[in-house]
């Protein structure tokens, strides 16, 4: 059985690893399970998952199922980035077209907390618009992608949060801090404290290695800016964590009926 796992996510490196440990632990895996990673090449080093590895796009949804095809791929999961919503889309199409089946892993996106002063957003557009109203120094931590969004505004002072160096368009008043998670949050509060940050904005990605920027700005008193994250196409089965997804691999490897 060749699995393909559309990755790039601490969920999907998770879920590599535990299929190639198998139910057994160190065991190691089922006879005859193959399992290839995409990564999407977006970030110059990733943290490389067990199992083959394959880098760049795929040529859209055609694309796509034209190599699940070719590679006689029996099941995907898409466990990418929840703002991914590209390669959601393509992928969602592409195994209705190669008929292949397709589950979602999404780490659960955060809750509002008790304190939170939070401004939902739709996009980066629509968070950009809220900006001059909320304050002049922004910490942007959306990543390095998409910056175009708030490179009109010239009043306020971004300090830009990204594991890579972003390209332009960018805001002209801006600083860069290449950094990757997970964080503390001794760590956060000392940022926004050094950087007289007086506004948050964050897409709502979910998980813990980046959450507590969250408290910190709670602490502080602070506004978030949160932009919503895209939904799942409409019928793809959605699981919140890899155990869940390598249950739904391990069962139809199994050739029992998919739990989900």
């Amino acid at each position: 059985m060749h699995v393909l796992i559309l990755g790039g996510t601490s969920e999907a490196r998770r879920l590599a690893e535990l299929l190639a440990a198998g139910p057994a632990g160190p065991a190691g895996p089922l006879p005859g399970l193959r399992v290839t990673n995409s990564l999407a090449g977006r970030v110059s080093a990733p943290r490389t998952p067990p199992g083959e590895v394959r880098v760049g796009g795929f040529g859209g949804a055609e694309g796509l199922a034209a190599w699940l095809r070719a590679h006689t791929v029996d099941l995907l999961v898409d466990a990418t980035h929840p703002f991914a919503g590209t390669i959601t889309f393509n992928a969602a199409r592409a195994a209705a077209t190669a008929r292949v089946p397709l589950l979602a892993l999404r780490r659960p996106g955060w809750r509002r907390g008790e304190g939170d002063v939070w401004h939902e957003a739709g996009s980066l557009t629509e968070a950009a618009a809220l900006l001059p109203a909320l304050g002049r120094r922004i910490f942007l931590t959306t990543g390095r992608m998409g910056l175009a969004a708030f490179a009109g505004l010239a009043d306020p002072w971004f300090l830009v949060r990204s594991v890579d160096a972003p390209e332009a368009p960018c805001p002209p008043r801006m600083e860069v801090l290449l950094d990757r998670g997970p964080f503390t949050l001794d760590g956060e509060r000392e940022l926004l404290r050094r950087h007289r940050i007086d506004v948050l904005v964050t897409k709502d990605s979910g998980g813990a290695a980046t959450a507590p920027k969250l408290t910190a700005a709670r602490e502080a008193g602070l506004p978030v800016v949160v932009v919503r994250r895209p939904p799942v196409p409409a019928g793809v089965p959605v699981v919140a964590g890899p155990e869940q997804a390598a249950r739904w691999v391990r069962e139809a490897q199994a050739g029992r009926r998919l739990p989900y």
